[in-house]
């Protein structure tokens, strides 16, 4: 395996845990914190805890997946620091030399044969 197929599965586990936590919070702060028992005050951990690890939670894997997308950049293959296959970036333009093919207006006459002088 290559560093690129590595960094790959590193962003879809870190995408897809990402996408859990999100998905477990409620936007009106209920989610897995009110599930633990909103209404007691006697709860394992407590409901302020379960939110604050909840939002920790995705401010770290959202940070570590833009890590992640920014580190593989570096590990795609062909872009590394050497060979573009560009000729234009390079310089090594190379120019075809061809002849203009004989236009239409040229008669039978002009065509040379081969055992014409020149």
């Amino acid at each position: 395996m290559n560093t690129f197929t590595i960094f790959l599965i590193l962003i879809v586990l870190v995408s897809f845990l990402l996408v859990v936590v999100v998905m477990v919070q409620n936007p009106k702060g209920g989610g897995l914190s009110s599930s633990f028992g909103g209404g007691g005050t006697q709860q394992l951990g407590g409901v302020k805890k379960t939110t604050d690890f909840l939002d920790k939670s995705t401010w770290a894997l959202a940070t570590l997946l833009l890590a992640l997308i920014l580190a593989s950049n570096f590990a795609i293959p062909g872009a590394g620091g050497g060979a573009s296959e560009s000729k234009v970036i390079n310089g090594d333009e190379t120019t075809n030399s061809t002849q203009p093919l004989p236009s239409a207006d040229n008669s039978a006459d002009d065509i040379a044969t081969p055992g014409d002088s020149l």
